[in-house]
């Protein structure tokens, strides 16, 4: 058991087990590359998504994929009810109100697809098409508890690419358009 806390850009923790102090630099995080999705699902007459910084293939055959989502996200909720997801690929082309609309904003209180041209995957699940170089539709063959966020894992059940635009990555939209890292994000570091 330990305790941990924050200082600057280093996380302090404090162990029993070896009787010290551990020096961890948080900013080591954000060298591990990784792209923005929107996440989506509908489920009881609600349309929920978000933007996620966590999306990784799993398998080849049968193609899975997995999805971190934070537990206290309406999304989350969504996809559980749903036994389904919806995942596009944010390209280059995206913009900051578009990364706003589904970043920060809640779907409990906001039709976050009114914007857009929204279209549904067999599965029944939106997307928006606009800002996204690929779509892959889900069905839910698995959740894992990972403390702030679940993991979905979904058997791809259809993929397409929609645009040749470069993918959107979080570094790019960390250095080129000067997002930051909302709280409920798996690498949000206070």
């Amino acid at each position: 058991m330990g305790i941990a806390f924050f200082v600057g850009t280093y996380i302090y923790v404090v162990s029993a087990r070896v009787r010290g102090v551990i020096v961890m630099d948080k900013t080591a995080f954000f060298t591990m590359p990784s792209g923005l999705y929107v996440v989506s699902a509908a489920a009881d007459g609600l349309r929920a998504g978000c933007v996620i910084n966590t999306a990784v293939q799993v398998t080849s055959m049968p193609p899975r994929i997995s999805v971190a989502v934070n537990k206290d996200n309406v999304t989350s909720g969504v996809i559980a009810s749903a036994k389904a997801f919806a995942l596009t690929v944010i390209d280059q082309t995206a913009d900051m109100l578009y990364i706003g609309n589904f970043g920060f904003r809640t779907s409990s209180d906001y039709d976050k697809f009114a914007k857009y041209e929204t279209r549904e995957t067999a599965l029944g699940m939106p997307y928006v098409s606009e800002h996204a170089a690929a779509l892959f539709s889900c069905r839910l063959i698995d959740t894992v508890d990972a403390g702030t966020h679940l993991l979905f894992i979904g058997e791809v059940e259809d993929a397409e690419r929609l645009s040749d635009e470069t993918p959107l990555t979080y570094d790019y939209y960390h250095k080129v358009l000067k997002g930051k890292t909302p709280p409920k994000a798996s690498s949000y570091q206070g």
